[in-house]
């Protein structure tokens, strides 16, 4: 899939996207995607096995994420280049939001 689809699929993106995307900046599998997005996000998203592995086959699918090895029957997975790409954008997408909504804070 080109960068210019991919854009348009990921971008807005959903915070749990997002969430799996950041997390896979280390290699991880799905239970540890989960434990960190807990972890990261103070309880406030606590993400399902369903979830966890539909958004994990659609981005990998689409190339944003990479299976790079099993361990004891456990994918794990990393963020590809283009992965990176999108996060930035997503990121600085937030970012603008954010600067935009800052005196409301």
């Amino acid at each position: 899939m080109n960068i210019e689809k991919i854009r348009k699929r990921y971008i807005p993106m959903s915070e749990t996207m997002f969430y799996i995307l950041f997390s896979l900046q280390e290699e991880r599998h799905g239970y540890a995607i989960m434990q960190y997005v807990r972890k990261l996000t103070k309880e406030r998203i606590i993400l399902g096995a369903g979830t966890i592995y539909q958004s994990l086959g659609k981005l990998e699918s689409d190339g944003l994420i990479i299976h790079v090895k099993e361990i004891d029957r456990k994918k794990i997975y990393a963020i590809t280049d283009t992965g990176e790409q999108i996060l930035l954008e997503e990121a600085q997408r937030i970012k603008e939001i954010y600067h935009i909504v800052e005196g409301l804070l």
